[in-house]
């Protein structure tokens, strides 16, 4: 079994910034948001500090798990995430995860996770509803030098994370 990253660890006194380090040290094989243009640079890496915010891994449960975190606790609103699925970022995310495992391991993945993550998330929905202090999403750089167990006290979304 693989060890979790402290960053998922919801009591972790890292920085974001050290979270986020961990985070590519551990996932070297995604893509780099520095590498792409900076309008879907910075969409990537927002969706990186997101996985960090939240303490979410990059399975196939956290990954399904994260978006509707961020929809319903974030700046990143269900109805701002269409906007940006315009946008080629949001496809090479999805892109990364059919290069590590394919397409077939992808949506048996899904199929198989959703019967564990619909009540969690169901959950969560109930936590979170008529929610005003949300998690900056795009404008997340005043959190980078701050512990996640504060900002998650701060945010309210401690209780969200396993």
């Amino acid at each position: 079994m693989k060890n979790r990253p402290e960053y998922t660890d919801k009591y972790s006194t890292q920085t974001v910034q050290e979270g986020l380090e961990e985070y590519y040290k551990i996932n070297s094989d995604l893509t780099n948001p520095k590498t792409q243009p900076d309008d879907f640079g910075k969409i990537l890496l927002a969706h990186d500090v997101g996985h960090v915010i939240y303490g979410c891994d990059t399975d196939m449960y956290d990954e399904l798990k994260l978006l509707p975190l961020s929809w319903w606790t974030s700046e990143c609103t269900f109805k701002e995430y269409l906007k940006m699925r315009k946008n080629p970022a949001v496809d090479v995310m999805y892109e990364d995860l059919i290069k590590c495992h394919g397409v077939i391991w992808l949506y048996f993945s899904i199929i198989f996770v959703l019967p564990r993550l619909v009540p969690e998330l169901v959950s969560i929905w109930f936590k979170t509803r008529n929610r005003q202090n949300r998690v900056p999403f795009l404008e997340f750089e005043s959190l980078l030098n701050r512990s996640l167990l504060d900002i998650r006290q701060e945010l309210g979304i401690l209780d969200l994370i396993k």
